[in-house]
């Protein structure tokens, strides 16, 4: 397949997520609850999305973030965790010395070197000019090199049909997904579910922004207080970050 081909069918998959979710943020009464980015604005690197976690603020018993995922994307449990698709899940970390437990959401990480990219043959592992790890399903052949390369656990494989897909969020048997951040949501200017779920259930333990903005609430953070990347000594220079871990 031609590079050019590559291009008109990354520009193709997104246009159609984007166009579906600026068409869901114009009906009556769906509230935007903060919007991440002007949807007037190209997508280029003058921005870098990502997420910083608030451990202390992440309740062990909560499922807000992960619900709000699923729905989203319309990820539907077949009763099989071992292959059921979780683009966002919970880990719970146990310090043995002291007894102190945390609860993580975990996903993608939106890697500035995703290895996943490094190893895809076909290219459908890519990363955008604004830091956002995403996948072509119209290139990918589901060799599942990229689930072997990524450090997170983070990319499921499509086992079963797909039924009733949500047009943000197409899937396909024999492809990988992961976590996109909510592309479509952030390219209509709205922020990712897991994030917006999370603040209607006032814990606030998302905050998501642009890592470049040094005026971004995430951004701020990241100067006050120390924050932690997961396997940091690969130095990936993840998009997601963790306080309090």
């Amino acid at each position: 397949m031609s590079n050019e081909s590559t291009d008109q069918g990354r520009r193709g998959f997104l246009g159609t997520a984007t166009a579906t979710a600026v068409g869901l943020a114009a009906i009556p009464g769906l509230s935007l609850v903060a919007l991440a980015r002007s949807p007037d604005l190209a997508v280029d690197n003058r921005s870098r999305w990502g997420l910083l976690i608030d451990t202390s603020k992440c309740l062990t018993e909560c499922t807000a973030c992960t619900t709000a995922c699923a729905s989203e994307n319309g990820l539907v449990s077949h009763g099989r965790p071992a292959t059921d698709a979780q683009w966002l899940r919970k880990v719970q970390l146990k310090d043995k010395a002291t007894g102190r437990t945390l609860s993580l959401p975990v996903g993608c990480q939106h890697c500035e070197k995703p290895p996943c990219v490094d190893v895809c043959p076909t290219g459908a592992s890519f990363r955008r000019a604004d830091g956002i790890v995403l996948v072509d399903k119209h290139i990918c052949i589901g060799c599942r090199y990229c689930m072997m390369a990524c450090p997170y656990k983070a990319r499921s494989f499509v086992h079963e049909e797909t039924h009733n897909q949500k047009a943000n969020a197409p899937r396909g048997k024999g492809t990988v997904e992961a976590c996109t951040l909510c592309v479509p949501r952030l390219d209509a200017g709205r922020l990712p579910a897991c994030v917006e779920a999370c603040q209607q259930e006032g814990h606030q333990a998302m905050i998501f922004g642009d890592l470049q903005d040094p005026n971004s609430a995430i951004a701020k953070r990241l100067a006050a207080v120390p924050t932690h990347q997961l396997r940091e000594a690969l130095n990936l220079n993840t998009g997601v970050r963790y306080q309090g871990v």
